[in-house]
């Protein structure tokens, strides 16, 4: 029974994440076109032609090299849409992207071979080598994303951060349950609310962090934590909220990777306003620009507590995630602005 349930939890990470690149993110796009046409600009320079002679080759193939490398892409993009939706095994997925660039540059030069003005700019134009440099770029640019994905992903960023919460979680813990405790007696109703929100907050924590949830939730959950925290340091914790240029519509739409504003929070809070003592401003402002979504996290700086390790560790966390789930299309800054240190992310609204 274990054994049926364990393919069936693995058929749903593939389906999820599917091992073919993903052919619509820019940076998977940029990395892919400047590879192809540096390894085609050194195979003609292999040959020995003057550099004039090798830059004015190279310019007329670029027409044919952009082409095929252009919609192989986008038929890519497609097909790993597919493969999201309907179950695909790995095998036949890798196979998939060396024989989708080898068909299209075949139909490519089938439809092009015979027409004068094609066979004068191509006259020694080896058809064969090209479907099989194609079938060899595919398949090998399937084994770098993947490799970079298994990377990325769970073993050295999440190891990071779960040392990381080891150390944060009991003292919070700790912190939250002494504070329910003061509040049985005499506000039982409150510490209930107060165990309420700590019991939800602590099961999304344990969730694996390579889920997504919408922008709405993870706001909703950070409010909660806000909640146990406010009651805790009571008026020296102050949270403004700014999210006048995102609609309600777009908060429940937008998916983000899981805990991705939560720990700017905790940071916020534990290096902003405990070391206070008179009210600090956390300020939070989320905002949507065309296609990409922009949060500005900004809290009291205090240079005589300097940021510990724990603080780097965990944005370079985030960091990583961000990169993993949208390559260069995200990113993530932060510095100590004036008297306030300022987070800022951006990515896109729709991965």
């Amino acid at each position: 029974m274990s054994k049926v349930t364990d393919k069936n939890s693995e058929r749903k990470n593939l389906q999820s994440e599917p091992l073919i690149p993903d052919c619509c993110n820019l940076g998977v796009v940029v990395r892919i076109l400047l590879s192809v046409n540096f390894l085609g600009l050194l195979v003609l320079w292999s040959r020995g032609d003057d550099w004039r002679l090798v830059l004015q080759n190279f310019l007329e193939g670029a027409m044919l090299l952009e082409a095929i490398c252009l919609l192989s892409l986008l038929v890519m993009c497609n097909v790993r849409r597919l493969a999201m939706r309907f179950y695909m095994s790995a095998w036949f997925q890798r196979l998939l992207c060396s024989m989708l660039p080898t068909a299209i540059a075949s139909l490519f030069l089938l439809y092009l071979r015979g027409q004068d003005w094609f066979d004068a700019s191509f006259p020694r134009l080896n058809p064969l080598f090209v479907v099989a440099a194609c079938a060899l770029l595919g398949i090998g640019f399937q084994q770098y994303f993947e490799l970079r994905t298994r990377a990325f992903s769970p073993a050295l960023g999440e190891a990071r951060l779960q040392a990381l919460q080891a150390r944060i979680r009991p003292h919070f813990l700790f912190n939250s349950l002494n504070t329910a405790l003061s509040l049985i007696r005499t506000e039982p109703r409150r510490a209930e609310l107060v165990l309420e929100d700590l019991s939800d907050l602590f099961r999304v924590l344990m969730r694996d962090t390579r889920n997504v949830t919408s922008l709405q939730d993870e706001i909703r959950l950070c409010e909660q934590y806000l909640a146990i925290e406010k009651i805790r340091l009571g008026d020296r914790l102050q949270i403004v909220w700014d999210k006048e240029k995102i609609s309600s519509k777009e908060l429940v739409d937008i998916e983000i990777p899981s805990l991705l504003l939560q720990p700017l929070l905790e940071n916020a809070v534990h290096y902003g306003v405990e070391p206070s003592v008179q009210a600090a401003v956390i300020e939070v402002e989320i905002s949507r620009h065309l296609d990409k979504v922009d949060i500005c996290i900004r809290n009291p700086y205090h240079a005589d507590a300097k940021l510990a390790s724990g603080n780097q560790m965990a944005l370079e966390n985030i960091r990583q995630r961000l990169s993993l789930l949208y390559d260069i299309e995200a990113q993530i800054q932060y510095g100590v602005l004036d008297t306030h240190f300022e987070v800022k992310l951006q990515f896109p609204a729709k991965r």
